[in-house]
């Protein structure tokens, strides 16, 4: 290839698109990835099935994002969700639409994602470099002039920097675009996990590891008052908690905690009962089951895993009779029931975090383009930005919306360098 006009920087989600998109305009391009096949990590999201989106509007699907959604408005107004679906679809990858508006593979496989994108960009004419370290952008009079890769300089007339964020080291995401951004002169948004499980205190949580509950209902408590709510699946481990309800509280969670904040995740295991609704229940129970002990009772109600540490944890014997149970005792076994407290004193760690909190300042990159507003010619693109959302495709999503405005735009750019 002779020397490329376009390099892009990351085989990713945010990477691919850009340097499949930027090629496709005639550009010549050159994506450089670090590991031995491009796309590592997007083979194992959403649990090796690929969420690649969701099909909710715009203002809903920005609203997962929270403050920072804002700046991903120009960029998924030029592709969005139903573009990058008939993206897919155009390259014969067949999807669906499922619960909470979530699009995966017909076939359940993240890896026939990768294989559509593998062969697109080959179609496409992007030359591809794999186990291809870059060790630094060249920067001169304020535009990038070229890229360091293996000990050689590769010129190139723009660049786009889509490397990545933090989490999942193994699949190639180990934080190196931050350290290029930053001697780009950028504002690097501390970093964290995100979308993490959650660490807590005492026996509980280890003593019901691998127990799935679904359709509870989890508020987060930061310094006593409730910072959040939301109602889905649980998963218990060894060292705390995890699940989509989990990862959805997390984020709240971690910046709490890194304040020094006490954060206490507080659990409704049957969100349809209000307290004389389960008070009623119990006492219907009871009457029909009064001989029999409280562990066997309760198995009516809770998972058998969980019985003996509702039991502990409100005082009560195990093979005491059911009928002996009075009105305060009821009561104690309705609020743990509806009011389930466990103290959160950590978080995983990036090798756990489905995403990165954090990153390169949105403020510093022009929202129409990805064009840095530091150095010329340098576009910037997915998880290295400060965006992060919620689960549900909305973090893919945004990897290729921007990955494809980066693209896009850096090969404008360059064509209007040599008019």
């Amino acid at each position: 290839m002779k020397q490329p006009d376009v390099i892009v920087i990351g085989g990713g989600a945010a990477g691919m698109m850009a340097a499949g998109q930027a090629a496709q305009t005639g550009c010549r391009t050159l994506l450089l990835e670090k590991m031995p096949l491009p796309g590592r990590k997007l083979g194992i999201t959403g649990k090796g099935r690929c969420n690649l989106t969701n099909v909710a509007e715009i203002r809903e699907f920005i609203e997962h994002f929270g403050p920072s959604g804002r700046f991903l408005r120009q960029a998924f107004a030029r592709f969005f969700n139903r573009e990058l679906m008939d993206f897919f679809e155009n390259l014969g990858l067949e999807l669906v639409t499922e619960r909470g508006g979530r699009v995966f593979p017909a076939s359940g496989k993240a890896g026939d994602v990768l294989k559509v994108l593998r062969k697109w960009l080959q179609n496409s004419g992007v030359a591809m470099e794999t186990s291809a370290r870059v060790d630094a952008l060249v920067i001169k009079d304020g535009r990038i002039s070229a890229v360091v890769c293996g000990g050689r300089e590769i010129p190139c007339r723009a660049a786009v920097l889509a490397t990545g964020g933090a989490s999942y080291p193994a699949t190639g995401s180990t934080g190196d675009g931050y350290a290029f951004a930053e001697a780009a002169g950028h504002r690097i948004i501390d970093i964290r996990p995100a979308l993490v499980p959650l660490e807590t205190a005492g026996p509980a949580a280890g003593a019901m590891a691998e127990l799935n509950l679904r359709n509870i209902k989890a508020r987060l408590f930061i310094d006593g008052k409730k910072a959040a709510e939301d109602f889905g699946e649980l998963v218990f481990t060894e060292f705390g908690v995890t699940g989509p309800v989990i990862l959805t509280l997390s984020g709240l969670a971690v910046d709490a905690l890194r304040s020094g904040r006490k954060v206490v995740l507080a659990l409704d295991l049957k969100p349809a009962l209000d307290e004389q609704k389960l008070d009623r229940r119990l006492l219907r129970d009871i009457d029909a089951r009064g001989k029999e002990p409280l562990d066997s009772l309760l198995r009516g109600l809770l998972p058998r895993q969980m019985v003996p540490v509702c039991l502990d944890l409100v005082d009560l014997p195990a093979k005491r009779t059911a009928a002996t149970l009075n009105a305060k005792e009821r009561q104690r076994l309705r609020l743990w029931i509806k009011d389930f407290r466990l103290d959160v004193t950590g978080f995983r760690p990036f090798s756990e975090a489905i995403v990165t909190a954090g990153g390169v300042d949105t403020r510093e990159v022009d929202p129409r383009t990805m064009e840095s507003r530091q150095v010329k010619g340098l576009y910037l693109a997915g998880e290295l930005l400060d965006l992060q959302a919620d689960t549900g495709g909305y973090n893919l999503q945004a990897a290729f919306s921007t990955g494809w405005l980066a693209g896009r735009c850096a090969a404008e750019a360059v064509s209007e360098l040599t008019e």
